[in-house]
């Protein structure tokens, strides 16, 4: 296992690679459509023996409401624990031997299912997927067996301090948009959903026009393109129509505590950002790192080595279809919590009001490009973002333009952006006597 240090090298070492190259070699990949409407992306790398395939569905939290808020990630759940022809059993043992396995995701903005096969194998996963997706039991039996397990999810979340911190913000960030509920969904909506209700949902969602597959490893795109073709012609096409558009967000722009008997204090600040699809999506991307992006980012050095106010501490800026958030997060001692939300607040007018150096810009532009291709050396994370992007609607090859934009930031670009979103924050401190 890679040290704390040692990674962030090694994360910096690779974005000093990308910037001296003016980015990295993108792996070429193959895009088609289906009469349908199914997308299918293929990446040939012969690199490795080992293929991957995702199936993106554009579905997810922003598709739900209060009433369903949930239902995505428990018919995720339910779908891979059985099919019209396979059990749960069934479907791991044929994963196992194709030299592989088979998972789910579901997210904000969208629902996948992602499995890895020897590449020898690679129509066997194909067909796994196909009928996974296209064919899903949802079972009685299966589905009260997983909505116990995301009940049970729901509530240890509860007990968890950074996750309720986290949950706290983002509802009072957010407030009646979507993005504001709980990861798991809400337990009144999942103790309601029933079998009927998982199949009209996979009926609306899993259709043609909004599915996207993706596959990485050493295969032939037209014969990839040939298979996938014959396993997904029978999905329903289009993709029903647009979607309702989600309200806006109606941010509360003040300080709340939430009293938890947890041994270190959350300090969380979040402030409303731009979508993946905004031209200030980059200039965001890089401030995030400049301001906590690992151990040379501001909130570290400036937090925790100089001040010692905290035992962690980073901002993220998550991708998302629709509006997004910078959060920036430290663990502190509960007797320092007052002091350590004072010296966070600075850091973030200081970064807003005054911009970053011209070594914190490059730093910044480092790490983030470092980070990114660190991230993206399997074929199971080449197809994963090849997907992601598709669905996101910026581009199956998005990463290559992605990076080139990155490396265009200018100082003045972060000045611009901090001053634009780094507004008046909505900030959560939880902890033992936290007010």
């Amino acid at each position: 296992m890679i040290g704390g240090r040692r990674l962030a090298l090694l994360i910096v070492t690779l974005g000093a690679v990308a910037l001296r190259m003016g980015g990295p070699a993108e792996p070429a990949s193959v895009k088609t459509e289906l009469p349908n409407g199914f997308t299918i992306l293929v990446n040939e790398n012969r690199a490795t023996a080992v293929v991957a395939a995702s199936l993106f569905v554009r579905l997810g939290a922003r598709e739900e409401t209060e009433d369903t808020a949930g239902i995505s990630n428990l018919l995720q759940q339910v779908m891979v624990k059985g099919t019209a022809s396979r059990s749960a059993l069934d479907i791991a043992v044929a994963a196992e031997d194709i030299g592989g396995g088979i998972s789910v995701e579901s997210d904000a903005d969208f629902s996948a299912i992602h499995g890895t096969a020897l590449g020898r194998h690679w129509k066997g996963l194909l067909d796994l997927l196909a009928d996974v997706g296209l064919r899903p039991a949802l079972a009685q039996d299966e589905l009260d067996g997983e909505r116990r397990l995301v009940l049970r999810g729901i509530r240890n979340r509860q007990d968890q301090p950074f996750a309720l911190a986290l949950d706290t913000l983002t509802a009072r960030l957010y407030g009646v948009h979507p993005y504001g509920r709980p990861p798991l969904g809400r337990a009144p909506a999942i103790e309601r959903l029933d079998r009927s209700a998982l199949q009209a949902h996979h009926a609306r969602y899993y259709r043609a026009g909004r599915m996207i597959l993706s596959v990485s490893g050493d295969v032939t795109s037209g014969e990839v393109m040939a298979e996938a073709r014959r396993l997904f012609s029978e999905a329903a096409p289009g993709d029903a129509g647009p979607d309702a558009i989600p309200a806006a967000p109606s941010p509360a722009r003040d300080h709340i505590g939430v009293a938890h008997p947890s041994a270190q204090a959350q300090v969380l600040m979040g402030f409303l950002a731009p979508p993946i699809g905004h031209p200030d999506y980059a200039p965001m991307k890089v401030l995030a790192a400049a301001l906590g992006g690992g151990m040379g980012g501001r909130l570290f050095t400036e937090l925790r080595d100089k001040k010692g106010l905290a035992y962690s501490t980073g901002a993220t800026y998550p991708s998302r279809v629709g509006p997004s958030h910078l959060l920036a997060r430290m663990g502190t001692g509960p007797a320092n919590a007052g002091r350590a939300e004072d010296a966070m607040r600075q850091e973030i007018e200081r970064i807003r009001d005054q911009g970053v150096t011209a070594g914190e810009l490059e730093r910044a532009r480092m790490y983030l490009l470092g980070q990114f291709a660190l991230d993206r050396r399997t074929n199971a994370r080449l197809c994963w973002y090849a997907a992601f992007f598709e669905s996101a609607g910026v581009g199956h090859d998005f990463a290559a333009r992605y990076i080139r934009t990155v490396l265009a930031v200018t100082a003045e670009d972060i000045r611009r952006v901090a001053k634009h979103y780094l507004g008046p924050p909505t900030v959560v401190s939880l902890g033992p006597g936290a007010r």
